[in-house]
């Protein structure tokens, strides 16, 4: 998984709030348990005007201002509904690196940190005031997300800090997986293992020949 340390791109508005993860990925678009070949179904309800796909030119990302966007600008509760990780694997597909809302529904903001997308929280009001701003001219005006300093910046006059656990802060940082974070700890897990195989030999049989 690709770290994320500091990331500067192109800031995309959707402002919706209870943006649900059948909204970002719709369940007809769920056509294999990779994580691969999902990004055109991303958001599809609201970027394609019927089944030939024909782009929706009202849509936010269908739009050349924000061709390349890999950041969003949510509304509350963003990635509330199901737990489908599909929705999360589209975004990255898709190539979104950052999500900054007021609120996230709890799993995605999970499935968001063990995919590499980093769920920035800042209140409405700092939402607003990004989107506002770089609504005027998107390809001119790119976000900075620092997560070693946790901050977003867009100017001088206008960076916010913002909060993350530990947990979370680390995984992206060093681009860990769950499994890769718990590996961090192996040698702690074979000392373990050891001294439990002594204390309760008849619990690791012998491999069957």
């Amino acid at each position: 998984m690709t770290p994320f340390t500091t990331h500067t791109g192109i800031a995309a508005p959707l402002r919706r709030i209870n943006i649900d993860t059948d909204a970002i990925i719709p369940s007809r678009e769920m056509k294999t348990v990779g994580k691969r070949g999902l990004a055109p179904g991303l958001f599809a309800g609201w970027r394609y005007l019927d089944a030939q796909r024909t782009p929706n030119p009202d849509f936010v990302l269908n739009q050349p201002a924000y061709a390349g966007t890999t950041i969003l600008l949510g509304g509350a509760n963003f990635g509330c509904g199901s737990s489908r990780e599909h929705a999360v694997w589209a975004l990255a597909e898709f190539g979104i690196r950052c999500i900054i809302a007021p609120s996230f529904g709890s799993i995605f903001q999970g499935n968001c940190v063990r995919n590499g997308i980093l769920p920035v929280v800042l209140d409405d009001a700092a939402v607003a005031a990004l989107a506002e701003q770089v609504s005027a001219d998107p390809q001119s005006r790119p976000i900075c997300v620092d997560l070693r300093e946790q901050c977003v910046r867009l100017s001088d006059a206008l960076t916010y800090p913002f909060d993350i656990a530990a947990g979370p802060r680390q995984m992206l940082l060093e681009g860990l997986d769950g499994i890769g974070l718990t590996l961090k700890h192996a040698d702690e897990i074979s000392a373990f293992m050891k001294q439990d195989q002594q204390q309760r030999p008849w619990a690791y049989p012998e491999p069957s020949a």
